[in-house]
């Protein structure tokens, strides 16, 4: 039958908690999701843990865990991973930090994307801040949207406590601004950006032609290089990361994978979901794994847009979901994993550590576990419970299953 193949779809974000407006259920137990339930029913469906205890409930944390990778024994930060997919190079000693732009009023936090800003829009900030902060070591680099990362070379001492912006949305900043060792810098380039892009023509002249609003940055996430074995090594792996956000190509890269660009990805709502189908059954015709995220359900989340978020769940499972699993099934010998990382409940409007919904699904499999659909209600009736995420994906590639 030749080499497995195994695919793993994330949909950032999906759970959530039951919704009064809902009916008490959650956004995937009223959403429309045929493919996905069908996979619950024909497949192996759990609950699994994502983000181990102690960590912090992030997109890179959690992704880690389902990249096969155990968070506790080689995370390092969130920056250092983008900044790896994108071509920053990190001597042993620069740490690199993530740079978001933000729109602050009246000193509080009113949106962590500077209104989703246009990537053009968040290239002439960064012009400006570059012009403005002139410290040895410190440098500047555009990434996708509000995304940015800050290097500072021969980082001298511990880093300091920092704070995720959209764990802060509607609150004052004042009250989270970075502490402890080496503060002082970072919040004095926060203030000092702020101040420059508060008198910039540039700035001014581009929110006519871009969308978007930056009032400042906010810098947080910092940490050193990782050290990470490939997936070649560890499983055999070779193949693609497919997304729209540094995180998942940087981790992709640390893990031996080649990420892959698809036009219209967008990171949001309007993200181009079918783009992304076809580059995953395009990939696999050459590569053994794919790894495809979309980021869409997780930005509804932070924005506490239910709307939103049940459009861009039931267009994860009709545009991703089904597609994928339509054309693998040429291969015959095959696994999808679908999952979100971890939640974000559109009450918190920011991640949560709770254990999220997983399906793994091939064509062989012979498990009935009387799941009705995928959600995290009928993932938790099912008894299925993994308490380590980065177990699943060895799990898939020896084709053995503990149930």
């Amino acid at each position: 039958m030749g080499e497995r193949k195994i695919a793993i779809l994330i949909g950032d974000g999906m759970a959530d908690y039951p919704i009064k407006e809902l009916g008490n259920k959650t956004p995937l137990q009223y959403a429309k999701t045929e493919h996905m339930d069908y996979l619950a029913r024909n497949g192996i469906c759990g609950l699994t843990r994502t983000v181990p205890y102690g960590m912090p409930p992030g997109s890179d944390v959690a992704n880690l865990s389902v990249f096969g990778y155990d968070p506790a024994t080689c995370y390092t930060g969130r920056a250092p991973l983008e900044a790896l997919n994108m071509g920053i190079n990190l001597g042993p000693c620069d740490v690199a930090f993530r740079c978001n732009m933000v729109t602050v009023e009246h000193d509080i936090m009113k949106d962590f994307a500077a209104d989703h800003i246009d990537s053009a829009f968040s290239m002439v900030v960064i012009d400006v801040i570059k012009d403005a902060i002139h410290m040895d070591g410190v440098e500047f680099y555009a990434g996708v949207s509000y995304r940015n990362i800050m290097v500072v070379r021969n980082f001298n001492g511990q880093l300091p406590v920092t704070t995720p912006p959209h764990d802060i949305q509607g609150k004052k900043f004042h009250e989270y601004l970075p502490e402890g060792p080496n503060s002082d810098l970072l919040n004095a380039i926060m203030q000092k950006a702020a101040e420059a892009m508060a008198h910039s023509t540039k700035i001014a002249a581009a929110k006519q032609k871009f969308r978007g609003n930056p009032t400042g940055i906010w810098l947080w996430g910092g940490g050193f290089s990782p050290k990470m074995e490939p997936l070649s090594t560890r499983f055999g792996l070779h193949g693609h990361t497919i997304a729209a956000v540094d995180l998942i190509h940087g981790i992709g890269r640390a893990a031996g994978l080649i990420p892959l660009h698809v036009e219209g990805a967008t990171g949001y709502i309007d993200t181009n979901y079918s783009g992304k189908a076809q580059a995953c059954i395009d990939a696999m015709k050459n590569a053994n794994f794919v790894f495809l995220h979309v980021e869409a359900p997780d930005e509804s989340g932070h924005e506490g847009n239910l709307e939103h978020k049940l459009k861009a769940i039931e267009d994860f499972d009709a545009k991703v979901v089904g597609p994928v699993v339509n054309k693998l099934n040429r291969y015959g010998n095959f696994t999808v994993l679908v999952m979100p990382d971890h939640p974000t409940p559109l009450s918190l409007r920011t991640h949560s550590s709770d254990p999220v919904p997983f399906v793994i699904y091939s064509p062989d499999m012979n498990y009935r576990f009387h799941c009705q659909g995928f959600n995290e209600a009928d993932a938790g009736s099912t008894g299925i419970f993994v308490e380590r995420a980065h177990e699943l994906l060895a799990m898939m590639v020896n084709n053995v299953y503990p149930w």
